[in-house]
C-alpha cells in the first residue's frame, strides 16, 4: 500500500490533464482525412495496459474491496447479495443480517422468509435467501463451518460462480484473482485489451497480460476507476488520469470542468459505498439504511 496521503489521489484526478497523446489516443483523435494509425501490436498493448496499471496505483494507492465484511463468511456472503445491486445497498443491509445470522451455522437453519425481509432492500431477495440458505448448509456440512479457499471448492456453492470466488479467495485468502464485473469488463474493452464480451474469457485474456501478483490489486483499480471516472453512459475523459494512454478517449465528456463535475464518489467529494472504509480512504463512509 502506498504511503501516500489520503488527499493526494483526489487532487491528482481532478487536477490531472490529458498529456501528449500516445498513439492509441490519437486513433481516436484525428483529424478527418488523416491516415489511419498502424494497428497496435500486441507488444505495444501489453506495454501499454501495464502502464495504465502503474498509473491507476498512483491514483488509487487505497483501493480496495468495496463491501464492508470481518471474514470469510460475511464476504462470500456479501459478494452473493450483490449481483444486480449496488455494495453500498449491499452494506446498508449485511449489518442486520449478519447480526441475525453471524455464523454459517446460524443461517443455514434461517427461516426464508424471514430472512427475505432483511435482504429485500437488495432485489430479487428469494433467490439470493435460496442461495444463502443452501451455501451455508454446504459450508456447515462439508467444510466443517468454514469458508474454502480453493476455486473448485467455491464454485461448487450454490449463487457462487467464478466472480464471487475470484473476489473471496483474493480479499479473504491473499489468493490472486481477476474479478471481471460490469465495470472490469466494459473498461478493459474501451482500453483494448480485447473485446472478448465472455467474463471467463476477458479473465483469461487478461491474466495473460499482468503477472499473478498484480491481479486482485489490478482488479480493485480498475473498478475503482470505472465507478468514479471512466463511467459507462457518460465518461469523465477531461478528468481522466490516464487519457492519454486510452484509445477511446473523447467517449466522454472531454472539457476538464465540465468532466469534473462528473466524478463520483471520493473523486467528486462524496461519501463512498463502503459504511465502515479502510483507515487510508480519503473519502466519507456511507450512510446507514434510513439515514438519508
Amino acid at each position: 500500500m502506498s504511503s501516500s496521503t489520503p488527499a493526494e489521489p483526489a487532487k491528482s484526478a481532478k487536477s490531472a490533464k490529458p498529456a501528449k497523446t500516445t498513439k492509441g489516443a490519437q486513433g481516436a483523435r484525428g483529424a478527418k482525412g488523416a491516415k489511419a494509425p498502424k494497428p497496435e501490436s500486441h507488444l505495444a498493448m501489453v506495454r501499454r495496459a501495464r502502464r495504465i496499471n502503474r498509473e491507476l496505483a498512483e491514483v488509487y494507492p487505497y483501493a480496495h474491496p468495496e463491501l464492508d465484511f470481518r471474514n470469510p463468511f460475511e464476504l462470500l456472503v456479501a459478494t452473493v447479495l450483490s449481483a444486480q445491486t449496488t455494495d453500498l445497498r449491499v452494506n446498508q443491509t449485511t449489518p442486520a443480517l449478519f447480526a441475525a445470522y453471524p455464523t454459517p451455522e446460524d443461517m443455514a437453519a434461517a427461516v426464508p422468509e424471514e430472512m427475505e425481509e432483511i435482504i429485500r432492500p437488495t432485489g430479487f431477495f428469494r433467490a439470493k435467501t435460496k442461495s444463502l440458505i443452501g451455501l451455508s448448509v454446504a459450508l456447515r456440512d462439508e467444510f466443517g463451518g468454514e469458508v474454502p479457499g480453493r476455486l473448485e471448492d467455491l464454485v461448487k456453492l450454490p449463487g457462487v460462480g467464478r466472480k464471487t470466488a475470484n473476489v473471496v479467495l483474493g480479499n479473504a485468502f491473499g489468493v490472486p484473482g481477476i474479478t471481471v464485473d460490469t465495470h472490469f469488463g466494459r473498461l478493459v474493452r474501451r482500453w483494448k485489451w480485447t473485446d472478448e464480451e465472455d467474463p471467463v474469457k476477458v479473465e483469461a485474456v487478461v491474466a495473460g497480460i499482468f503477472p499473478k501478483s498484480e491481479w486482485t490489486m489490478l482488479s480493485h483499480r480498475v473498478v475503482f476507476h470505472g465507478r468514479r471516472i471512466c463511467h459507462a453512459r457518460k465518461p469523465a475523459c477531461g478528468a481522466c488520469p490516464i487519457a492519454p494512454l486510452c484509445p477511446s478517449y473523447g467517449e466522454g465528456e472531454t472539457d476538464p470542468e465540465k468532466a469534473r463535475k462528473l466524478l463520483k464518489y471520493e473523486m467528486g467529494g462524496y461519501p463512498g459505498q463502503r459504511l465502515s472504509p479502510p483507515a487510508d480512504y480519503p473519502g466519507k463512509p456511507a450512510p446507514a439504511l434510513g439515514a438519508g
